[in-house]
């Protein structure tokens, strides 16, 4: 199958957004609390930090691996995404655009608030 570089633009920026999603979003936080857990701490300079801990367990710490790595997450996100528009093409398009017109978004935010800094 060949892919115009649209299409690879648009199955990159929404395996993107999809990938943040999974793995940040508070949106999904429900995905991912069977899997891991958020503990806070507070460090020296008074800061809050949280860290994810993986729940014990095969499946949990199957899953909870995962879910806190952005980088395996990417590569099931695309593997996903790509399937649906393989196979499922015309319920994947409408779901690309819109992870794809978010991701974009969510890149010039970020660039944004880099330039303000």
């Amino acid at each position: 199958m060949d892919l115009t570089p649209m299409e690879l633009i648009i199955l990159s920026l929404a395996s993107f957004r999809l990938t943040r999603l999974i793995v940040f979003d508070k949106i999904t936080q429900f995905i991912r609390k069977p899997f891991l857990e958020e503990v806070e701490e507070k460090g020296e300079d008074g800061e809050t930090e949280i860290y994810l801990v993986i729940k014990k367990g095969r499946i949990r710490g199957f899953f909870g691996e995962l879910l806190s790595c952005y980088w395996c997450t990417g590569v099931w996100s695309a593997i996903f995404l790509c399937t649906s528009y393989v196979f499922l093409r015309e319920w994947a398009v409408p779901v690309l655009l819109v992870l794809a017109v978010s991701g974009l978004a969510a890149i010039i935010e970020s660039l944004l608030q880099w330039s303000e800094r």
